[in-house]
């Protein structure tokens, strides 16, 4: 079931907002808390008449802060700086913590803060991928011919689809509705992906007619009498210049009347009019020039029943009759009349039990890395584990350490010589006041490891002087905080190598009972999912039976973090079709792995042998392996060796621009994970990330040492 719906106009003056009232309302009688959010808001306080109109008419009761992620300002210094990135971070950030207390979200895309409608499309599309959110397209149809109309829509869908997005409806606006059935005719016989939901809501006028209120204030108009009557609708002007024979014949129904406040002729006769059955009901008189009505006249319009609003304004009659034709009408929360009118056009013309049952079915799949990297950092976060990075004075691991502390993601210790980390963190500008720094040798558990070291190793042949010296480094010390239970969980590698990294965790942690290896799972954050492949970086030509672990492991590795298990068990033949040592071992494998996990994990599904194009592809799988409930579904790859696996994610991370996050080792009974040396600060963020999250999933289980 989808949990929220994103409303991307293609151009500016789409009628966007006439839709989120429609769809709201609609939402509402599904759900019931329904949160709204925009991605960028105009204004520099973060007020936006959107966020006002629909958290007011709606009574959301959400912090108005709460319903927006930056303002135009803040994303365009940060994107001025070349931090693009941190825009999207930071929009998904919020929308996050709105989501975790809505049963549903109505996001509306930004509104022209680019010079370019083509390219601020773009933004909201890639802003909709990354909330993984399906896509309501709305498209005016005013001021253009047919064919621009339906090219444009075209051109927005196709957007949408290349960055893997799903348009789930588009809906024409401001057309009239002979224009508007043609457009949705065409668009049918385009033959659209997904077969979208087609809809035009025609043109109506009186949405854009602005009312008193809002003549008031883009005047700075004064308020003079009818307060009470400033949402009336102002159908049209007329500017008051000639006599009252030639003046009373073009009153019109709601219109506005524009004259100089000294025309005391002109101000009686149009109350005389309101109060008249012969004459049409005006919707309010503009007094220009600064002037207002004398003493008397003021008592004689004082005297007038139920009188219209009157309201004055400094600029004089032409000026200000040329600023009242230029007002774009807006909707104000407390106009109960358009906004009825509104939802009424909106469910006329708009099938909304059909929209309502496709956007509630509709769920999207994607997740992004960015996504994918923010899901990692709220998880460890949301429960705080203590991690231990050997490598205290690298300067990758103290620019991560000051990440992760700043953002509270976890707490660290960091191993080395408390003068030298000290030193290193003030030549880096670095702010980590209250760091904990362990000099090993220095360290009141020093001779409590060597002890317990010992009695771990002492049937290996080991000398307590060896397990001394074998203290005094860093790894080996870490690694018995974790054992010790004074850490959470280790990470190293950007110095030292994988095997300084893993020797002492199998020798001192050991492996699972369940498991009789260690591996390795990589996290491939492709454009619009996450895949996990295995092993990458550990075990050479695992047998049939490591790799039935391996498979069982990476399929409780992925749950973990978020990713729905289905295992494929790749080689180069699918299915009965070839065989050979190679394939026979995977086959084996798979029967071996299906076994396994129905003790563990009884719902897995597995696949295997089968070729990697027939687990990722659901136009081969159809072919190759048509009743398969995992080919061209897979989200978990286990590889038959070590070279085939270790080229394969590394092929697909260059050749695709996908992210590698990993590896995480999986089999050990505490975590501890490996850094390449070649590793950025975002990797080690990463890293510390995941050791904390497999730190806490792994705290209710209890081991015999």
């Amino acid at each position: 079931m989808a949990n929220n719906i994103y409303i991307n106009a293609t151009g500016p003056r789409s009628g966007k907002t006439v839709i989120t009232l429609g769809v709201m309302e609609l939402m509402l009688r599904k759900h019931k808390k329904v949160g709204f959010f925009r991605p960028i808001v105009k204004d520099s306080e973060g007020v936006d008449k959107d966020i006002a109109l629909i958290s007011s008419y709606f009574d959301l009761k959400i912090p108005v802060s709460s319903m927006y992620g930056f303002t135009t300002e803040e994303a365009t210094e940060l994107a001025s700086h070349g931090k693009q990135g941190e825009v999207i971070e930071g929009i998904i950030t919020k929308y996050n913590k709105l989501k975790e207390k809505c049963d549903f979200v109505v996001c509306e895309g930004t509104d022209s803060v680019s010079a370019s409608s083509a390219f601020e499309f773009d933004i909201n599309a890639e802003i909709s991928k990354n909330l993984s959110s399906s896509v309501l397209l709305v498209a005016s149809g005013q001021d253009k011919t047919i064919d621009e109309t339906t090219q444009s829509v075209e051109t927005a869908f196709s957007s949408i689809k290349r960055r893997k997005g799903k348009t789930i409806g588009i809906i024409i606006t401001r057309t009239n509705v002979t224009n508007g059935q043609k457009i949705i005719k065409r668009l049918s016989n385009a033959n659209l992906s997904g077969d979208p939901l087609l809809y035009a809501v025609p043109e109506d006028v009186s949405l854009g007619r602005p009312s008193i209120m809002e003549i008031v204030k883009e005047l700075n108009g004064k308020v003079l009498w009818g307060k009470e009557h400033l949402n009336r609708h102002v159908h049209n002007f007329n500017i008051a210049a000639m006599q009252l024979r030639n003046f009373l014949p073009r009153i019109e129904h709601g219109s506005l009347v524009i004259t100089p406040g000294d025309r005391a002729d002109v101000i009686v006769a149009c109350i005389a009019s309101v109060s008249s059955t012969s004459r049409k009901n005006i919707a309010g008189l503009m007094l220009t020039g600064g002037l207002v009505p004398s003493k008397p006249v003021a008592e004689l319009i004082s005297g007038f029943p139920d009188i219209c609003p009157i309201i004055s304004v400094k600029e004089n009659t032409f000026p200000a009759a040329t600023r009242v034709n230029n007002i774009q009408a807006g909707i104000s929360p407390f106009d109960k009349r358009k906004i009825t009118r509104i939802l009424a056009t909106f469910e006329k013309h708009v099938d909304t039990a059909k929209l309502a049952d496709k956007v509630i079915k509709t769920k999207t799949t994607i997740k992004t890395p960015k996504m994918f990297e923010l899901e990692l950092i709220q998880k460890a976060r949301a429960d705080r584990q203590h991690i231990v990075l050997p490598e205290g004075d690298e300067e990758r691991i103290l620019r991560a350490a000051e990440i992760l502390l700043r953002r509270e993601v976890v707490d660290i210790t960091l191993l080395g010589k408390m003068d030298v980390i000290h030193r290193k963190i003030k030549t880096l500008g670095l702010r980590m006041d209250n760091v904990n720094i362990i000099e090993p040798s220095k360290s009141e558990f020093f001779d409590e490891y060597i002890q317990s070291y010992y009695a771990l190793r002492e049937h290996k042949g080991i000398t307590p002087e060896y397990a001394h010296d074998m203290m005094k480094s860093v790894n080996e010390y870490a690694t018995m905080m974790v054992f010790a239970g004074h850490a959470d969980g280790m990470v190293s590698g950007s110095v030292n190598s994988t095997a300084a990294t893993i020797r002492p965790a199998l020798q001192i942690l050991r492996t699972k009972p369940d498991c009789s290896i260690v591996s390795s799972a990589m996290f491939m954050c492709l454009e619009d999912r996450v895949l996990v492949y295995a092993d990458c970086a550990i075990n050479p030509d695992p047998n049939a039976e490591e790799l039935a672990e391996i498979a069982i492991s990476s399929a409780q590795t992925a749950k973990t973090f978020g990713v729905d298990p289905v295992v494929a068990m790749l080689s180069y033949s699918t299915g009965s079709s070839g065989s050979g040592e190679d394939v026979n071992k995977v086959r084996r494998a798979s029967e071996l792995a299906r076994l396994k996990a129905s003790e563990v994990m009884p719902d897995l599904k597995i696949e295997g042998p089968i070729q990697y194009d027939a687990a990722v592809d659901a136009y081969v799988a159809k072919t190759k392996m048509p009743k398969s409930e995992v080919a061209g579904m897979a989200t978990v790859f286990i590889f038959p060796d070590l070279n085939t696996g270790n080229n394969t994610y590394k092929a697909v991370q260059r050749s695709s621009g996908a992210v590698a996050v990993g590896p995480v080792l999986q089999g050990l009974r505490y975590p501890v994970n490996d850094l390449s040396r070649g590793c950025t600060v975002t990797d080690i963020v990463n890293t510390v990330a995941i050791t904390a999250i497999q730190a806490f999933a792994q705290k209710d289980l209890k081991y015999d040492d």
